[in-house]
Formats: structure tokens, sequence, C-alpha cells
């Protein structure tokens, strides 16, 4: 009661952020514009992310849980990997949506790009400090910010290693809380280790869904560790298992890619024209070279696709 007649106070005198900023360093209340939509989630999942069952169980499980709990013991990092095109920027703009009604427009969700905000190897002690200073900020001032890192395997080496003791299970962190954020890390790291499973899985007569994350998340997180050209090669983060979850998204097929052509079309108020969604199926690329059976670039180059045969 008497920080937020404190709050109300300051925000009079013309120095309302500031003082929020303080408010939510030593409130365990302060959520922003936080109103999630959970519901909204599972069913955007189910709907709009295709040919990825484990994909749907994780992130809808891990954000769910995280979500429902008022006092999570740490925060939540997700690791997102496999091949382009197969959704993995897609769940975090639902992750996005669905707790702050945008995908990324909201000033709580915070997305960085290794080519645009850490380009140059030899910068690696200037980008730590400036990553760690603007995600101390971002938390000040919302407890639970969303921070989004593109292109993992473009990151230099021990950038990322700054956030160790942002991810781990500690109540008050530099007098801020810590515990509400979200982490999300998408890669193409790891997706041969995704690839070859789903591949012998294929040609096992196995159904994809068959496939379990326990089969894939110890060698993801193994070949991300011991890739040099990974963000995490040699990271403490995971040494001490900061990770929630590694989340494997599968290589396509075609039905998958007419699916995502099918959605296309809809959004486009062009949801009659099934055979345009087959002749974008047919126009993809296919790998192995010996069977054809998963789209080499997912649903990525769909609405140039779309574009084509309409």
């Amino acid at each position: 009661m008497i920080f937020t007649l404190l709050l109300i106070y300051c925000t009079s005198l013309g120095s309302g952020f500031e003082m929020k900023s303080i408010f939510c360093s030593i409130s365990d209340s302060c959520d922003c514009d936080y109103k999630p939509d959970i519901k909204g989630l599972e069913w955007d999942l189910y709907k709009n992310l295709y040919g990825q069952h484990m994909a749907q169980d994780i992130v809808s499980e891990a954000v769910v849980n995280f979500l429902q709990n008022e006092n999570p013991d740490r925060p939540l990092v997700l690791s997102f990997h496999g091949s382009s095109g197969t959704g993995k920027s897609l769940v975090s703009s639902m992750i996005g949506r669905h707790i702050y009604g945008t995908a990324m427009g909201s000033p709580y969700i915070h997305q960085f790009i290794p080519t645009l905000h850490f380009p140059s190897a030899d910068r690696v002690l200037q980008y730590r400090s400036d990553l760690k200073r603007r995600v101390e900020k971002s938390l000040t001032a919302c407890a639970r910010s969303i921070f989004i890192f593109d292109e993992m395997e473009k990151m230099p080496p021990g950038v990322i290693d700054v956030l160790e003791p942002h991810l781990g299970p500690y109540h008050i962190l530099f007098q801020t809380n810590y515990r509400k954020a979200i982490y999300i890390f998408i890669s193409s790291a790891g997706e041969e280790i995704v690839n070859r499973i789903a591949l012998e899985s294929r040609r096992a007569g196995r159904d994809r869904e068959e496939i379990q994350p326990d089969e894939l998340e110890d060698s993801i997180a193994d070949a991300v560790y011991n890739n040099k050209n990974s963000g995490f090669y040699h990271s403490r983060i995971i040494t001490e298992k900061l990770i929630t979850r590694f989340v494997p998204f599968l290589p396509l097929l075609r039905r998958h890619v007419e699916r995502c052509a099918q959605r296309e079309l809809c959004q486009r108020g062009e949801c009659q024209r099934k055979d345009v969604a087959s002749a974008v199926g047919g126009a993809m690329n296919y790998t192995p070279n010996d069977s054809k059976y998963f789209s080499s670039t997912g649903c990525k180059l769909v609405p140039a696709k779309v574009n084509l045969f309409l």
C-alpha cells in the first residue's frame, strides 16, 4: 500500500517513469501490460503451427505453467532448434501476441539479431556490457519482459554468457526481480540432429508424431555447446543447465507446406484456391535427393510462391 501511494504521489510530480522503475525493482507485483491469454496461445499453437507436435506440447506446457505461477523460482528459458522455415519465429510471435496482445510491437518485448546488434567478433566485451545494461534496464521497468535472441548460430561466442546470473533461481538480483522474465533463443544450430532423427524415423516407417523430445534434447545441447559457430559455444548457460527446455522443430513435409500455403491464401481472402496451395507444394525443393521427403526451406518461401501462382 505504501509503495502504491508513493508511486501515485511521484507520478503527480511528473517523475512517474523513474518512480515506477524503483517500484518495480522492489515489488513482485509490477507486471506492465501483462494480460496473458493462455487459452489463446494453446489454440494458436494447435491451429497454426504445422508438423511440430513436440514444439506444440513443450511450448504450451512450459509457457502455461510458467504464466500460471505467480512466484516462479527462475525465469523461463526456451531454446528453439531446427531448419529455416519450420516455425521457430512464428512461435516466438505467438508467445508475444498472447502475453502482450502484439507480436513484436510491445515495448516489453526485446528482440536481438546478431548481425545487427553484435556484428563484430572482436567487440565481445563491449557487447556483453551493453547487453547486460539493456536487460537490467528493461527488467527494472518491467519484470515480465520477454527477450528474443534470433540466429544464435551467428552470435559471437561469449556474449550471451553475460546473462548467466540472470537465468538462475535468484530471487533478487541487482535489486531487481528477474524471475518472471522469458528468454527465447532461436537457432539453426543442432538442425542436423533434428533432421537426422526425422529422416531415420521416416525410413523406419515410424510416424513422426512418435518422436519424443528426450530423443533429441541432450544431443541438441551437446551440438550447440561444441559448435564453434554457435553463440552457446562452451557456454556455462549450457553446462549449468539454465535452459528450461530445448525445443526441436522437425523438417516439414509437403503436406505441411501446402497447409502453410492454404493459410496464406485465406489471409488474402482466397481460401477456395486449393489449386494454388497444391502448386506451391509442388514448386518447393525437397531433401534428401534420393527420397525428397522434407522441404529444404520449410514454409519460408510460401508467400513468394503464392504470389507467383495467384
